[in-house]
């Protein structure tokens, strides 16, 4: 099958001539009749199967002109980066349509992205936050939204954007097309389409979970944070096939010392994305990595979807992710498009457990091989992997009242003080052995 089998848009299938797109993936060719419907449609897909074309196609091939200035074609996704993303496609599929497109996000001037909206979009991307802030202040209305998706709805809800998420199903019109998209589908996403979504047709491409075959999983066991480091110089020095690769940390403290441990060695060649870094900063290392300035690029798991870089060659897990659906995005960046991908994770001695979490998770055993003799073995501990030894606060039980006697003890003789009425006839009696009494003096 190509895409001239599918009843594309005549001025969409120019372009994709025109880009050199031939055959439709398999989400792609799945969902493109059910999709054109009008149907509620819930797509699931791994991470480098096509999924952003899946839906654009399909809402773009609908898309009539209308001489109104509110989006007809909304699309919420995640992160900035892949706002900029799906922006970026929208564009290469639609230079020969007279449609307007736009992105909105936070971190970027609000003033600027509303004068955006005011002057009309055809087709709005957007972070759920930045599009609820746009209608809160009347710049955006979404009375005329004909199709509406959510694009990585999983790391949407875990980002806690569930709020604003309703707040905009609310503000939608009723009848509409809802099309969802994620790679994974958790307990809150169904709990999300049983309010929004009316009978969604369910478009599978790979059961929930598999990771493409296509990509070789190895895993090594290291011992520390230095070994590491040490091995993931050796593999880069030694290894030109490594042409293009992103190495994954658990945070953006990790990602910067990595970033300072490896930066003497390969220079220019290396860049660190996270979400500390500016917005500016995070785009030019996306940039830079795309078109070959980085061999190496280091990210945490925020960005990672974010990132929609062709031809990666290797994706290291660095740090072993607490979540299994993340192991599956990270891998999912290498092994596109139909290309072979290799994915390479570093498993200390207490990430063992939640490794075989991920194999379960993927229903397949990944072997762990030995720390190889080539690279340098470190004895070295930093002060985060130390153990931490927690002392056991142990109470001491309280006695019992009948245990315990009275609260009080017995005083000290001297503190033994008596009120007594003083009787001066007997004081005197005891002093001169005899009653004296007063005024009975000689004269």
């Amino acid at each position: 099958m190509t895409f001239h089998d599918l009843n594309i848009k005549k001025p969409i299938l120019t372009a994709l001539d025109e880009l050199g797109y031939t055959t439709p993936t398999t989400i792609q060719s799945a969902g493109f009749s059910v999709m054109m419907s009008g149907k509620d449609v819930i797509g699931l897909a791994q991470t480098g199967t096509g999924k952003t074309l899946a839906y654009l196609l399909p809402t773009l091939s609908l898309w009539k002109f209308s001489k109104e200035p509110h989006p007809q074609i909304l699309i919420i996704v995640p992160t900035r980066e892949l706002v900029v993303q799906v922006v970026r496609e929208v564009e290469k599929l639609t230079p020969h349509m007279n449609l307007a497109v736009g992105g909105v996000y936070g971190g970027a001037n609000i003033n600027t992205q509303a004068s955006m909206v005011l002057q009309g979009l055809d087709v709005l991307v957007g972070t759920p936050g930045r599009i609820f802030d746009l209608t809160a202040n009347g710049s955006l209305q979404l009375k005329h939204a004909k199709k509406v998706v959510i694009d990585e709805v999983d790391e949407t809800l875990s980002l806690g954007f569930r709020p604003q998420l309703m707040r905009i199903f609310d503000l939608l019109p009723e009848k509409r097309q809802n099309l969802l998209f994620s790679a994974t589908l958790s307990e809150e996403v169904e709990g999300f389409l049983g309010v929004f979504f009316e009978n969604p047709i369910r478009v599978e491409a790979a059961r929930v979970g598999t990771p493409l075959e296509k990509i070789k999983q190895e895993a090594i066991a290291v011992p520390n944070f230095t070994s590491k480091v040490n091995l993931l110089k050796h593999m880069l020095e030694t290894n030109q096939d490594m042409s293009r690769v992103l190495v994954f940390v658990s945070s953006r403290v990790f990602a910067d010392k990595l970033y300072e441990e490896l930066e003497p060695v390969f220079g220019v060649e290396l860049g660190v994305i996270h979400s500390s870094k500016a917005q500016n900063f995070r785009f030019n290392a996306v940039n830079h990595f795309q078109n070959g300035i980085y061999r190496v690029l280091i990210a945490t798991d925020l960005i990672a979807r974010g990132i929609d870089v062709t031809d990666v060659t290797h994706v290291f897990n660095f740090d072993i992710p607490d979540n299994q659906e993340n192991y599956i995005h990270r891998i999912g960046r290498t092994g596109r498009q139909d290309k072979e991908g290799h994915a390479i994770s570093f498993l200390t001695e207490r990430d063992h457990e939640q490794f075989v979490k991920i194999e379960e998770f993927m229903d397949k055993k990944v072997e762990i091989q030995a720390f190889p003799e080539e690279a340098e073995l470190s004895t070295v501990i930093l002060e985060f992997e130390k153990i931490q030894v927690s002392m056991k606060n142990t109470l001491v039980k309280s006695p019992s009242k009948d245990e315990a006697g009275p609260a009080f003890h017995d005083k000290k003789d001297k503190n033994k003080k008596v009120n007594v009425r003083y009787n001066h006839k007997k004081a005197m009696q005891e002093k001169y052995g005899k009653s004296k009494k007063k005024g009975n003096k000689k004269k």
